[in-house]
């Protein structure tokens, strides 16, 4: 195939990349967009394999390329089916540091073929992209993999060592490794400076991420994935390949413009969130000093609150989705709105554990997408809502988010507080990720169902067809 209509197949592939992004701005075009994605990644393939370059590659090398693919495509749809939605952030952050890993293990491939006739056969340019991409790459792998096990829970975590002064130590760490970029692309000897790089490059993103706490993690996630695409863009530049720079490129912006999303959601800056933590400070108070007046309720008393109510909010959070309760809490809405009673779902931008969490958990479950109401929305008419039904969320409701001495002190809450009942429905009164007490559990309008989020729902639902 000639150059030209390689590119002209790489320019359809760049413009459905962009359409399918544009897609996946809403939930009703996401599947859609989410398809145009795919096609355009088939295309960007299946010309880049009849390309006159890899053509070259003989037999041998096709048989390596399609042993690849059928074991990543067996990978890829074992983890398609056997995910649990409650754990896809982890699958992001995986796929996150596998792009990573992808992008400078190629491009470290690429110029060590390249490098044996000397110096000269790699231009400045390449060296510099090639640096970029050792550089990204490796942090973007350390830093997804500690992300994952930080999202997990993973056992491993406990052993991994924290670092001391972590903001010197990643300051010092950083600087080294721009050095080791620097001499890595001014030197041009691939044979021991890059892979020197990628080392260093991969305790860089181990120390960066072990320190960010778990109330960070979306923000995080949201900033590897931009990580992954600019390593897959400097790759691309190693390659001259455009469509891996363009793709790449997509993939760095939007990931940094969802990173300043996150963070404008939580009201934090994203030096706070790579440099600070997120915990209780010397002004929060004791959880038992906040939790003295709670109120416990039963389904059979949650059911006559819903079955007089004429507007029920339901917002869920990260225990509805470890719950699997989305199709329980889709059957009581139905329920609650053949009886003419108005129901709305309220979502909070950094609900779950990666942004866009709670809309896809719903949307597995067929609930309509202008039931979902954004938290700006939603909280419009929170205080003319009969009963607000929170199910597994915590942080995102917490009203002393309003109070300037708090650790989430200005960070956006949804107003369940506001509703003339709010009814939460939590396995006990551990706190979330920020680790500090919510006030709304004790609050005067609240009551606590203590159980599991779809048993809850499912016996709510019960007494309301009995009553």
């Amino acid at each position: 195939m000639s150059r030209a209509w390689v590119d002209l197949v790489y320019l359809i592939a760049a413009v459905l990349f962009i359409l399918g992004l544009k897609g996946l701005t809403h939930p009703r075009t996401a599947v859609r967009g989410n398809l145009m994605g795919a096609v355009a990644m088939l295309l960007a393939v299946l010309v880049t394999l009849v390309d006159q370059q890899v053509l070259g590659a003989g037999v041998f090398g096709y048989f390596l390329i399609f042993l690849g693919m059928a074991i990543g495509t067996g990978i890829g749809v074992w983890l398609a089916i056997t995910i649990r939605l409650e754990s896809m952030p982890e699958l992001v952050a995986l796929f996150n540091g596998l792009g990573g890993a992808a992008s400078f293990v190629v491009a470290g491939a690429y110029v060590w073929a390249n490098d044996h006739s000397g110096p000269e056969a790699i231009g400045l340019e390449i060296s510099f992209a090639t640096a970029a991409s050792g550089l990204i790459g490796a942090v973007t792998l350390t830093g997804s993999l500690v992300a994952f096990a930080k999202l997990a829970g993973h056992p491993l975590l406990k052993k991994m060592p924290l670092i001391p002064n972590s903001t010197v130590v990643n300051a010092i760490a950083g600087g080294v490794t721009l050095l080791l970029a620097l001499l890595c692309a001014v030197s041009r000897s691939y044979d021991l400076w890059f892979w020197v790089l990628v080392l260093a490059s991969l305790g860089l993103g181990y120390c960066l991420t072990i320190s960010i706490g778990g109330a960070d993690m979306p923000v995080v996630i949201a900033l590897l994935n931009s990580y992954s695409g600019l390593a897959a863009a400097a790759t691309g530049f190693v390659l001259e390949n455009n469509v891996l720079i363009i793709a790449g490129s997509l993939v760095g912006a939007s990931g940094l413009i969802l990173t300043q999303i996150m963070c404008k959601a939580m009201n934090r800056s994203l030096t706070n969130v790579l440099f600070g933590t997120l915990g209780p400070t010397g002004d929060t108070k004791d959880a038992d000093e906040v939790y003295q007046n709670v109120k416990a309720t039963g389904p059979d008393e949650v059911a006559m609150l819903l079955d007089v109510a004429r507007r029920v909010v339901i917002v869920p959070g990260y225990g509805m989705a470890v719950a699997q309760a989305q199709h329980a809490v889709r059957d009581l809405a139905n329920f609650l709105m053949d009886k003419g009673i108005e129901v709305e779902y309220g979502i909070h931008p950094v609900a779950g554990r990666m942004p866009g969490h709670m809309n896809v958990l719903l949307a597995e479950a067929d609930i309509p997408y202008e039931l979902l109401k954004e938290m700006d929305e939603i909280n419009t008419s929170m205080e003319q809502t009969d009963v607000c039904l929170v199910i597994g969320a915590n942080d995102t409701v917490n009203p002393d988010a309003r109070q300037a001495n708090s650790a989430i002190a200005g960070m956006p809450i949804i107003d369940a507080d506001k509703a003339r009942t709010c009814v939460v429905i939590k396995r006990s009164l551990s706190p979330g990720f920020a680790g500090i007490p919510n006030p709304l559990f004790s609050a005067d309008n609240a009551l606590m169902l203590f159980a599991d989020g779809k048993q809850a729902v499912l016996d709510i639902l019960s007494a309301l067809k009995e009553g």
